[in-house]
């Protein structure tokens, strides 16, 4: 599908492939089909579900770049490592990180699933004339509020592990992208009537794939 005149491919769950300007970002990819090899591999944290090490060399190339949360480091080779907050230029590409956590999801009485001092990321990516958000795992967050302008969004809708249809609503009037697009469903936990009900709830445009 075309959105704010970027090419983007749903890999499920929280992965996507967006092109434009002959430029590949891939975002996250868990069980995916390598249908074209990536510029950029973006790697939000450590859980498997995200930084799986078979889809990273499947959709790798030689000079592909690699930019992870500092979460990963020890299991990711040759790659930059990031802290929320921290930003990187590569190749006319910018790259900032930006906080991503949990707020009311619990593994087990006070323990989040993804707590802030674990450093988990998302991505504000800038290329081709456009600011691509990837939210990551994630609640809605105070930070959300501060990224500026956003062109495309994706943000996680499932619940459980990350924000609910409702929540993740809040947060893209926060947001106000050009387009809002959710994930985190289809595999593990959410269905697409997660994304359905977001689309509902948000009162700007949505895109739902798959």
């Amino acid at each position: 599908m075309i959105a704010e005149g970027i090419e983007i491919e749903w890999l499920g769950h929280d992965g996507f492939l967006v092109k434009s300007a002959g430029t590949v970002l891939c975002f996250d990819p868990f069980e995916a089909n390598a249908s074209a090899k990536a510029d950029f591999i973006f790697i939000s944290h450590e859980h498997h579900d995200h930084l799986s090490p078979k889809d990273i060399e499947a959709f790798r190339k030689p000079s592909t770049v690699i930019i992870a949360s500092e979460s990963c480091r020890g299991k990711i080779a040759d790659a930059h490592f990031l802290k929320p907050e921290q930003s990187i230029e590569i190749a006319g590409i910018k790259v900032r990180a930006v906080r991503a956590y949990n707020t009311n999801k619990f593994r087990s009485p006070g323990v989040h699933f993804h707590p802030k001092e674990n450093n988990g990321i998302g991505f504000v990516v800038e290329f081709a004339g456009k600011r691509v958000y990837h939210a990551g795992d994630t609640d809605f967050i105070p930070e959300m509020k501060k990224l500026g302008s956003i062109d495309v969004a994706f943000l996680p809708v499932s619940g459980t592990y990350v924000m609910t249809p409702e929540e993740a609503a809040e947060a893209a009037n926060a947001i106000k992208p050009k387009t809002a697009i959710p994930m985190h469903y289809g595999k593990i936990v959410g269905t697409k009537s997660d994304a359905e009900k977001f689309a509902s709830l948000y009162k700007g445009k949505t895109e739902i794939l798959g």
